[in-house]
Parts: C-alpha cells; structure tokens; sequence
C-alpha cells in the first residue's frame, strides 16, 4: 500500500451497483429491484424488467440510522441532524436503505482492514496518516446509511497508532542515522589508516584494491541513502516489514565525512605516483648501471687469463648485486647477457682444468707418497733429524708440481700438519733450554724453600706457645707453599736440571 493509495474495499458477495452522483443512483448502475407496482407518489406503466440476483443485505440494520421519504431521497441521521445521501430510482425504500447501508459497510471495511493491518504490522506514520486522512474524507462526505458516529470514532481512534509510529520512525531515522555515520566513519577512519602508512611499507596492490573496496562501499551506503533517506514511505515499510529505510546523514556530517575520506584517498594516490615515480627512477639508475655491468662482463668472457678474471668475474657479481633491481623486463634481459658472459668464461676455465688436472695426475701420486714419508716424522723424536729429512721432503714436493684443483687443499692440509708438528717440538725446546726461563724456575724453587723453612719455624713457636689457632693458620700456609714447589720443581725438572 503506498501513499496514495486507501486500504483497499472488502469484496462484495456479488456485483452491486455504484453511485453515479451524491443525489441519484442511476437505474443504470443500481441493481434491479424484483418487480413491483409503480410507487404511489409518481405513478407511470409498468414495465418488466429482467430479474437478478437478490443483491446482499447489509450487515448493519440501516433502518436504525436512516430513512427513504415519499419522493425516493434517502436520508441517513447524524448528530447534527438529518443528511440527504441519494436516491436509488424504480426500488423499494428497503431496496434503497439496503443498497445505501452497504455503501456504509464498505467503509467500515475498509476501517476493518486497515485496523488489521495496523495491529499486524509495522506500517510506517505516512502511510497511516494518509490512510486516515482518506477514511476521514471517506467517513466525512459519506453517501452511505450507517452509524456514521461509531464509524468517526472508530477512524479517530486511529490517531493514536499515528502518534506512536511516528514516534518510532522518529527513533528509527535517528537510530538509522547514527548507524550510518558509524559506518561511514569507519570506512573514513580506515582509509585514513591506510593513507598513513609509509611509502617503504605499503602493500602497494592489497592496499590499493582496499582502498578502491572502501570507495565502493561509500558510494553504496550513499545510493542507498538517496533512494531511502529523509523520511519513510510506504514502499519502504512493505519491502523491509516496516524497517525504516537507509538513512540519509545530514548535510554538515556527509561534507565532513566525505570531505576526509576523499583527502584519504588523494593522499594515498599521491604517495603512490611518487613512490612509482621513484621506483621509475631506481630502475631507470639500475638498468644503466648493470648495462655497464654486461658490457664488462662480456669482454672478460674469452680472457685465459684465468685467476684474475675469475675474481673480477666475482667482483663484477658483487656491484651486480649492489645495483638494485631493474624493471622486471630489462633486468631479465640483462641477468641472460650477464650470465652468459660468467658462464662463458668459466665453462672454458673448466675445460683448460679438467686438461690440466688429467696431466696433473702424476704430480699427485708422487706427492701421496711424500706425505706418507714425511707423516713418518710425527711424533717428533730426533728434531735434528726431522728438521732435515722435512727441508728435503719439502724441496721434492715443489719439484713434483701442481695437482688437480679437487686434491690441492686435502694434500695441503696433510704437509701443513706435519710442519705444525715439527714447529711445535722446535719451540718445546727452545723453552727448555731458553738460561733467562731456567733461572727463574730455579728462583722461584730457592724462594719458596726458603717460606717453607720459615713457617716451620713459626709452627714450632706456636705449638710451645699452646697457639692452637696459629698453628692451624700457619700449617694451611705451609700445605700451600709446598704445592707450589713441587710445582716449581717440575718445572725446573723440564730445563733438564
């Protein structure tokens, strides 16, 4: 039901004519009455008509508030008096009062329905106030017979019910209307959370498809609020089962709102040009910078000049490393150049190696077999004579040469520990026959035999003295001085004294 609309009437049990004017119902329109003599007060022939279905009764007794006079008018009593309200031509009075007294039951149906309607569902303050209003006119100029009293008072009694639910629609915007401005807030304060990230740490894809969602979703609510907003309608009422509609947000909160959800977004957009604009610019500086780097690369990839081009085959590798990454396309195309050149070069590297390492083969089992000579020194027994077998083992492992690369390290190894060994026995003696080292130890020994001596002294005392504590003091002193020679002594032992 919508706002132009009254509730509609209750179906009659059959066909039955409608009034054509206020003063006369039209044999035209007016069912017709069974056959009967022509009415006394205008005589004329009498003429038969075709029968038709006995029209219903009402379901008032119209006789109680109304009244056909001689000449046909119908009247229908009110408290101010009688009221003409038609006439029905060529019927009985009681055909008339019945066919005017339905005319009254229809309104009070509608009144029925509408009652109903209020007392089954939420229909919202316009549309019960242009329901009312238009029973009240119905009700007001009423061609009908009935209790027009109890009919007025009945459409009065609706006022309260319009009261109320304007009452309720009343909270109902408000309430609507502070949810939408906590939506729109949030969606507000979110973008702004987004804007406020710094460039280095925006996710430039999943922030920015946010952003465009949060938009979306702002010019939803705001469609929403421009079919709905303001006030309720009856339309509304019958989609949402008296739900108030979107609310529109005032003027002064929407300008606000929109006005720092749209500085969001032009500062996110804002950052994001700048930050590609940079990015632009890295790239542009990365792409020149490893174009460089190719051009070097590819003049070292036919070099045999092999241990030197191989470390500035991997310094090369660092600054690549150092220059940033490219625009995806260029800095693919430039790694295949890059790489190609490396791989170049050391794919020849290798194949002079792998020659090298075949001719090399020798130079390894002659070396195997130095090692398993000089290993024969450890442990150093004799270092004089160890010293010189190694000098002549060491001149023979220059003059057998180079070996595979794979073998260089472990055979190295192997000789190194051997020399470490024989250092080591070199600096043992040393220690032992070093005169300054030998004549501290020897001090150190005179000097603590010397304590020692002493505090036996003092214990003796202290015993005859009954200096019970003293003596226990003195006799720790002396357990420790005497670890401490023997110590000494074991050093001094080591010089071979």
């Amino acid at each position: 039901m919508t706002d132009d609309q009254t509730p509609a009437p209750a179906p009659a049990p059959q066909p039955e004519p409608e009034q054509a004017a206020p003063e006369q119902a039209t044999p035209e329109q007016a069912a017709p009455p069974r056959p009967s003599a022509p009415r006394p007060q205008a005589p004329r022939p009498h003429a038969p008509r075709p029968t038709a279905p006995t029209p219903a009764a009402p379901t008032s007794d119209p006789s109680k508030f109304g009244r056909v006079a001689d000449d046909g008018t119908v009247f229908v009593t009110t408290s101010d008096g009688e009221r003409e309200v038609g006439s029905y031509p060529g019927a009985s009075p009681d055909e008339a009062l019945a066919y005017f007294g339905r005319k009254y039951d229809e309104i009070v149906a509608q009144v029925d329905l509408f009652e109903q309607r209020l007392g089954t569902a939420d229909v919202p303050a316009s549309e019960i106030e242009s329901g009312v209003a238009k029973l009240r006119a119905a009700a007001a100029d009423a061609h009908a017979v009935g209790d027009l009293a109890a009919l007025h008072a009945r459409i009065e009694a609706l006022a309260p019910a319009l009261a109320a639910r304007r009452e309720h629609d009343e909270h109902a915007r408000s309430a609507a209307r502070e949810e939408a401005k906590a939506r729109r807030t949030a969606l507000v304060e979110e973008a702004e959370a987004i804007a406020a990230v710094p460039a280095e740490r925006t996710q430039w894809r999943a922030d920015g498809l946010r952003m465009k969602q949060l938009f979306e979703q702002w010019r939803t609510e705001q469609k929403a609020a421009g079919r709905g907003g303001g006030h309720s309608t009856g339309q509304g009422a019958g989609q949402g089962g008296g739900e108030p509609p979107p609310a529109r947000l005032d003027r002064r909160s929407e300008d606000e709102l929109w006005k720092r959800f749209s500085h969001a977004r032009t500062a996110f957009d804002r950052k994001r040009r700048q930050h590609f604009a940079h990015l632009d610019e890295q790239h542009e500086e990365a792409r020149e910078a490893k174009e460089r780097l190719v051009k070097e690369a590819e003049a070292l990839q036919t070099s045999t000049d092999w241990g030197p081009s191989a470390a500035a085959f991997k310094r090369l590798m660092d600054r690549w490393r150092a220059a940033g990454r490219a625009a995806r396309k260029d800095d693919d195309e430039l790694w295949t150049r890059f790489s190609a050149a490396q791989d170049a070069f050391f794919a020849a590297r290798h194949a002079v190696q792998a020659e090298q390492d075949a001719e090399f083969g020798a130079n390894l089992a002659t070396k195997e077999s130095l090692l398993d000579e000089a290993e024969k020194l450890v442990p150093v027994s004799n270092l004089t004579e160890a010293r010189s077998r190694l000098r002549d083992i060491q001149d023979r492992w220059e003059a057998a040469g180079h070996v595979p690369r794979g073998d260089m390290d472990r055979i190295e190894r192997r000789m190194r520990a051997v020399e470490q060994a024989v250092r080591s026995a070199e600096d043992d003696r040393w220690k032992n026959t070093n005169p300054e080292a030998r004549a501290r130890a020897q001090s150190a020994v005179d000097q603590l035999e010397v304590v020692i001596s002493d505090l036996h002294e003092q214990i003796a005392k202290a015993q005859t003295a009954g200096k019970a504590a003293k003596v226990a003091e003195l006799q720790a002193s002396l357990e420790a001085r005497e670890q401490w020679l023997e110590q000494a002594r074991g050093a001094l032992a080591d010089f071979g004294a």
